[in-house]
């Protein structure tokens, strides 16, 4: 099991964890920590051995650390995604292939297109495709019409894998804290269409990317991970989209594995994340 918790920071609070779990008989096998002594705020992932009683281990928890102690209680298991796409399809191929090989920490369910582009790859690997055309349609009934598909499976997270679509505030409620976005990290400096030709035009020296929970500010969620590489002026924009896509992959991967594997605790729009 992962045990994450935060709360306000005071003198001995590592010691009283460690304490907890050696009364409840519980071996822990990793322990790591850190104190925002800005906010006084502190944070702990403990991975634990034994077989707790769930709820005599949280009332511990409560009894003995501060009273504002956020407790998240994680047992060992492979997490379910549902992945939506539109049609650039280098983060899905990933996200298929490392399922495939059993790597990706999570099991996918499903994958929604509102094109049908990306079917025929998601298929070949036996995975259910849905298609759910989003031209013609209200907003809401579009949403509405991935809720439906959505509540057939059972899954942990939403993977946007090159979504192109702006989720609306009441579907991001539904799912607090469990979608996840990638995009290249030009905004806010080059937002709208074509942002590898203005990023080309400008002589930009660093291209990136970012993952990140999705909120309703788009694009400004809590960020998972961050990657850069450096370009130059022998760079064309097709050089720029090319190392963009094998970016976007890299940052999207390593977030999917520090999320799946209970590394990430969420502190308003900020995260701390302990890596391995």
């Amino acid at each position: 099991m992962v045990i994450l918790l935060q709360c306000s920071d005071r003198v001995g609070l590592v010691a009283e964890i460690a304490a907890i779990m050696a009364a409840e008989n519980l071996n822990i096998i990793s322990m790591k920590e850190f104190v925002n002594v800005d906010e006084n705020r502190f944070y702990i992932r403990v991975e634990i051995q034994g077989s707790p009683n769930l709820e005599q281990l949280q009332t511990a928890i409560k009894k003995k650390l501060p009273e504002d102690t956020e407790i998240s209680l994680r047992p060992y298991n492979k997490k379910k995604i549902a992945v939506l796409v539109t049609k650039e399809h280098h983060c899905l191929g990933d996200i298929l292939l490392r399922n495939y090989f059993n790597t990706l920490g999570a099991e996918v369910q499903c994958v929604i297109g509102n094109y049908s582009a990306l079917q025929p790859l998601t298929e070949k690997f036996d995975i259910p495709f849905h298609h759910i055309a989003h031209e013609g349609k209200d907003k809401h009934v579009f949403e509405q019409e991935m809720l439906e598909t959505l509540s057939q499976y059972e899954f942990d997270y939403i993977v946007l894998a090159k979504f192109m679509r702006i989720l609306s505030p009441n579907f991001i409620a539904r799912y607090p804290s469990q979608i996840i976005n990638i995009h290249h990290s030009f905004l806010p400096a080059f937002i709208g269409a074509h942002p590898y030709k203005q990023a080309h035009e400008r002589g930009v020296k660093l291209i990136g990317a970012t993952a990140h929970f999705v909120t309703n500010v788009l694009d400004d969620g809590p960020i998972i991970a961050q990657q850069t590489i450096a370009v130059n002026h022998a760079h064309s924009v097709k050089d720029m989209m090319r190392l963009g896509r094998e970016i976007e992959k890299s940052v999207l991967a390593n977030a999917l594995q520090f999320t799946f594997q209970d590394r990430v605790l969420l502190y308003h729009n900020k995260t701390i994340v302990f890596e391995n």
